[in-house]
């Protein structure tokens, strides 16, 4: 099928257009006087009324003249609630390299690893990123660890106590103590309980509770960049003014839009908070992870892109050039 409004062609089941937004129905989803006329080739920015002419497949657009964003949704093209970004602070490639090589040089394995290598790609642009709060609660039964040891140890002493008393102190815990004995001491450490262990109580119900503003890259062809773990300095950030970015820095706009996010940052958070609830808690009979996820916001950031090749194999670095801080690493092991 083409769109009616632009003559992009379009997905037969398709409900709004990816290029113009228009709704394949009678009805437009904008608002302009000409949204009517099949000659029109663009949309309106909702904020300044200045053209937008989004390509084909971006669902989160810029306006060049007044910085607004817009996000495709269900119901057609509407404004950004929030539209922010983090100021450029780490502008200079002499002092990006700086960092990647502390990056790439880090342990004794990797000396002089930067050196060795080919600096393929080196670029500064803005990336949108959808930060999206999610409230995350894990109710989870577990064993406490140093419970069950200590209770094991509890009855270890008490058993050579015992054994040595009723033994008569020998050095082989004399009849009851080296048998009997050694059999309590047995049981309870194989079965976490047993006559003197005690071991059961370490077994409890406990609850995890995290907040996340958990980033989505708003770009597909850059998920497999997806932050994990990692956030944003989100004091640093000021309201999106693209006259306070450089020329020379390419802004772009995303393809992901905020009910997508909203169903990623769920995803990237229960295995964030999967991974802090097994560092916590080793032996874990039960866990169950309930998500809430709140109104997100548009945040470009600015991001240094390194590509090395070290001997054929390609190292990907990814710079927060707010910060200064690594997001990600590929290719170093």
């Amino acid at each position: 099928m083409f769109c009616a409004k632009c003559g992009i062609q379009l997905p037969d089941d398709a409900v709004f257009c990816v290029k113009c937004g228009t709704k394949q129905t009678p009805v437009s989803v904008t608002t302009s006087q000409s949204e009517m006329d099949p000659d029109v080739k663009e949309i309106k920015c909702p904020n300044c009324s200045a053209p937008i002419s989004p390509k084909f497949g971006e669902m989160v657009v810029t306006c060049e003249y007044c910085g607004s964003s817009v996000s495709l949704e269900n119901k057609g093209w509407k404004n950004i609630a929030r539209h922010t970004m983090l100021p450029i602070t780490i502008d200079d490639q002499d002092q990006v390299t700086a960092t990647l090589h502390h990056m790439m040089d880090k342990g004794l394995l990797h000396r002089h690893l930067q050196e060795s290598s080919k600096l393929e790609e080196l670029n500064l642009s803005m990336i949108p990123y959808w930060i999206i709060p999610v409230t995350a609660k894990t109710n989870l039964i577990a064993t406490d660890i140093a419970a069950q040891v200590g209770s094991i140890a509890a009855t270890a002493a008490m058993a050579g106590l015992m054994g040595g008393a009723m033994g008569g102190g020998s050095r082989r815990g004399g009849g009851f103590g080296g048998g009997m004995m050694d059999g309590m001491l047995f049981g309870t450490m194989m079965g976490g309980g047993g006559m003197m262990g005690g071991g059961g109580n370490a077994t409890k119900a406990y609850t995890v509770n995290e907040s996340y503003n958990c980033p989505v890259v708003a770009i597909k062809s850059l998920t497999s960049y997806q932050p994990h773990g990692y956030e944003f300095p989100l004091d640093n950030r000021v309201d999106f003014d693209s006259k306070k970015i450089p020329k020379s820095i390419k802004i772009l706009n995303g393809d992901i839009n905020e009910d997508g996010a909203k169903s990623l940052a769920k995803n990237i958070v229960d295995q964030i908070q999967s991974q802090t609830v097994h560092s916590k808690y080793h032996l874990i009979r039960q866990m169950e992870t309930q998500e809430e996820v709140s109104e997100g916001e548009l945040l470009h950031v600015p991001i240094w892109f390194a590509q090395y090749d070290h001997k054929g194999k390609k190292i990907i670095l990814i710079i927060d050039a707010n910060s200064g801080n690594a997001i990600n690493s590929i290719g170093l092991s």
